[in-house]
């Protein structure tokens, strides 16, 4: 399973409990594969309970390989080349 964008959108409390059911339930069973654009240490931006934070966080970094990227946005990129107007 893949989440990209994890640390996009703020989420409700419902949404967080949600979220963190599913890294959970998937813990030591099944691949999970997210992407964010937060460092874990933030993450409290996304899950509003500190306890959380850290279980969550815990569970995916557990048997995890991470990959940092310090690079140019593709889809930034992208919409530049296409000349899009960035939004902000």
């Amino acid at each position: 399973m893949i989440l990209d964008d994890l640390a996009y959108v703020t989420k409700s409390q419902a949404e967080t409990s949600v979220l963190f059911e599913l890294i959970s339930t998937r813990y030591e069973r099944r691949s999970l594969l997210i992407t964010a654009n937060q460092a874990f240490g933030e993450w409290n931006r996304i899950f509003p309970d500190a306890a959380m934070t850290v279980a969550a966080v815990d569970r995916l970094v557990h048997h995890a390989t991470i990959f940092e990227m310090n690079v140019e946005s593709y889809r930034r990129r992208t919409a530049a080349d296409r000349g899009d107007r960035l939004r902000v």
